[in-house]
């Protein structure tokens, strides 16, 4: 009898809290969010905070300790010295031209899988597509190493056409192969939910009333797909544009990542390295902003 009692006692304090938190939704939604708000903006929101501070300190060259003041020297620095404008220059334009094709080589596979293949097809595609993330980062930045040397298999290849030699590492071109070869699974998955979701009443309706493939395409298929490719092209740009380990493994310049590696590693110059971290998340900011206008997050 008592045990019931208990039990009784524990069931009804159950259904008034559930209660209470049915009849005051802030505070049922506050408990859920709360420990994840909490450690998303003391943790990701602090620390760049944090950042954003560090960047008006300056280095003292004669002591090489950093004076906690305000100060735009850095940002000084940045605009003043032209390596700087170079290094951002090219790191912008390699993310750029990346995201480009990674676009292109995506596309014509996703619509493919999304709406030619048969469902056995459709899956071997999207394993194939995703089997390289199985591997890690680094084996398969030094895989692409590897081929593009001189006596690697890229150049065996393409001396087999008789085309002659292609002199691929350590170079440019050879960052751009990696970064496309790794971005591609990023790029071409939200591309092939978006085709997915393209209802086929609106391409049979097109065609009803006239309308040829290229204009179907054009007129309703790609708008409905851009969200999508946005949604790919902000992967494929911003882990470029933030990486710094492939163009040191790979190529032979630097990117904005290996300045501020540099800095923080080598030099010291913390306050000059969290300044030039700015740059990349300002384009960042403005790249989203842009996504986010063209929909692009309703594909991610």
């Amino acid at each position: 009898m008592a045990t019931g009692t208990r039990r009784g006692e524990r069931e009804g304090v159950g259904h008034r809290l559930s209660a209470f938190g049915y009849r005051h939704t802030g505070v049922k939604l506050g408990l859920s969010l709360g420990a994840p708000l909490t450690w998303f903006v003391v943790i990701y929101l602090g620390s760049l905070v944090f950042l954003l501070a560090n960047s008006f300190w300056s280095l003292d060259v004669l002591t090489s300790e950093i004076v906690r003041g305000f100060s735009l020297e850095n940002f000084q620095t940045l605009l003043q010295e032209p390596v700087y404008r170079t290094i951002t220059i090219r790191t912008v334009g390699i993310a750029a031209a990346v995201t480009i094709a990674d676009i292109a080589l995506s596309f014509p596979l996703a619509y493919y899988a999304a709406r030619l293949a048969t469902p056995r097809m459709r899956n071997t595609v999207l394993i194939l597509v995703v089997l390289p993330l199985w591997a890690n980062y680094l084996v398969r930045v030094f895989a692409w190493k590897i081929m593009l040397t001189p006596s690697g298999f890229v150049n065996w290849l393409v001396e087999l056409t008789g085309l002659g030699s292609l002199q691929l590492g350590r170079s440019n071109w050879s960052v751009w192969i990696t970064f496309v070869y790794l971005w591609l699974p990023f790029t071409l998955l939200p591309i092939y939910a978006a085709l997915e979701r393209v209802p086929n009443s609106f391409l049979e309706a097109s065609s009803d009333l006239g309308a040829r493939g290229w204009t179907t395409f054009r007129n309703v298929m790609f708008p409905l797909v851009l969200p999508g490719i946005v949604a790919g092209s902000i992967f494929a740009f911003s882990l470029t544009l933030g990486d710094y380990i492939a163009p040191e493994l790979v190529g032979n310049t630097q990117f904005i990542g290996n300045v501020i590696f540099d800095n923080v590693g080598v030099a010291g110059n913390i306050p000059l390295a969290a300044a030039y971290a700015m740059v990349p998340l300002a384009i960042m900011a403005i790249y989203l902003y842009v996504a986010k206008r063209l929909g692009a997050f309703e594909a991610l």
